[in-house]
């Protein structure tokens, strides 16, 4: 065999399998939007909404969550929490 002909065939076989992914993928998302909609129409009739949080909600144990936005912060810069200091923390 020539190394053209065995070029060709892989990428050939390549090109095939993705295209038999993108096919398979496109008929699993067809089948799950369909089953989907069929699930939410029947459970969004008697689902209850749930409830939103108070916007003048006051955190219950401050200290400890500037600790752990503090902890989560130091982590993210890579640096110690010594190292940061939080003025204000407002609700978004």
């Amino acid at each position: 065999m020539s190394n053209g002909f065995v070029v060709l065939m892989g990428i050939g076989t390549v090109f095939i399998g993705l295209i038999c992914i993108i096919v398979l993928c496109t008929i699993m998302s067809t089948l799950y939007k369909s089953f989907s909609k069929k699930d939410s129409q029947t459970a969004g009739a008697g689902a209850p909404a749930p409830a939103a949080p108070a916007a003048n909600e006051a955190i219950a144990d401050r200290p400890a969550f500037i600790a752990a936005v503090s902890a989560a912060v130091a982590e993210d810069l890579a640096t110690d929490v010594s190292g940061i200091r939080i003025h204000s923390v407002k609700r978004v």
